[in-house]
């Protein structure tokens, strides 16, 4: 899969070649401090590896690497969830700080989400964010998603209790091409 962002930037499957891009853009405790914590910080060979092995393994793929035509700067991708919630999927998506402030994370939301509910049976993708990280909720914003609530402490990052915003889109709410 590969999906056009525009001015050089694409979301596209993860290569082994990713390697030193994914350890320079995800070795970053700007970066890092608002993701989980299953996201290491300090990043390293042996975690680009193993995350590498990881998507490799996938069926179907829903994990991708955003992209420059020379190097992975981010990465994206949906987890569906099973049983009675199987009409939704999680979005998540990080993005190096050299690229930050540029509409790319935005682009690839949109695009991933399109993909996404063309691509599976989801009625709804969510999206939970630290309430301490607004540029990204201003992605899920600018990208369509809408802020259906906050839930209280409901995170510890760093022995800090935060807040999450959960945002969703829904299916019939994508706007039409």
């Amino acid at each position: 899969m590969q999906l056009d962002l525009g001015s050089g930037f694409m979301v596209r499957e993860f290569r082994s070649e990713d390697v030193p891009s994914l350890i320079r853009h995800a070795n970053n405790e700007k970066v890092a401090r608002n993701l989980e914590d299953r996201f290491p910080h300090p990043y390293g060979a042996t975690d680009a590896k193993e995350w590498l092995e990881h998507v490799a393994d996938q069926d179907p793929m829903t994990n991708f690497a955003i992209a420059t035509t020379a190097e992975l700067i981010g990465g994206i991708g949906i987890h569906i969830h099973e049983d009675v919630y199987r009409c939704t999927a999680e979005l998540g998506y990080w993005l190096g700080e050299t690229y930050w402030g540029r509409g790319i994370a935005t682009e690839a939301v949109r695009s991933v989400t399109t993909w996404a509910f063309a691509s599976f049976a989801l009625e709804r993708i969510q999206a939970r964010v630290f309430a301490t990280n607004p540029a990204s909720c201003r992605v899920l914003e600018k990208a369509g998603y809408t802020s259906e609530g906050r839930l209280r402490h409901s995170v510890l990052k760093i022995n800090v209790l935060m807040d999450q915003v959960v945002y969703a889109i829904l299916r019939h709410e994508l706007p039409t091409q």
